[in-house]
């Protein structure tokens, strides 16, 4: 009699086994999926910074009359994001540089990034802006230096 009581429960046991080996494995899979996504944007991240040490040496290489020329839609409404204004810049240096941010990045057309130069004080501010192609909004990454010769 006892048998007979008993019979399905290791199947049961079974079912309930392979439900919770299903539940890690799709747990390891949205963990594998936000891994992915984070190393993507460190990669953004890491090329932004490249990018913008690539210009801010080539003005180094230049004579501080000639850092007015590099300016890239040096104005931006505060609270703005990726919004600049301004003219853009006609500096070979700079058009090959707009060229490698749009090759390297997401949604970063030239319209979206910054080149400011300040004469007085030789401070170049270089903001690099891209869209990841899951988000909406515009990443960016900033650097300032000073160009004293």
């Amino acid at each position: 009699m006892s048998r007979r009581i008993q019979s399905g429960v290791m199947l049961i046991e079974a079912m309930v086994g392979i439900l919770i080996f299903s539940i890690g494995v799709l747990a390891l899979v949205g963990l594998q999926a936000v891994a992915i996504k984070a190393s993507a944007e460190a990669k953004y991240r890491a090329d932004a910074s490249y990018l913008a040490n690539a210009i801010v040496g080539r003005m180094w290489n230049e004579k501080p009359a000639n850092l007015v020329n590099y300016r890239h839609r040096p104005t931006s409404t505060a609270g703005q994001l990726c919004q600049p204004t301004g003219t853009d810049s006609s500096d070979d240096n700079v058009t090959a540089w707009l060229a490698k941010v749009a090759a390297l990045l997401p949604g970063a057309d030239a319209t979206l990034q910054q080149i400011a130069v300040d004469t007085a004080t030789n401070q170049v501010s270089v903001s690099v802006c891209w869209v990841s192609p899951q988000d909406s909004l515009p990443h960016r990454h900033t650097i300032i230096a000073y160009i004293n010769k």
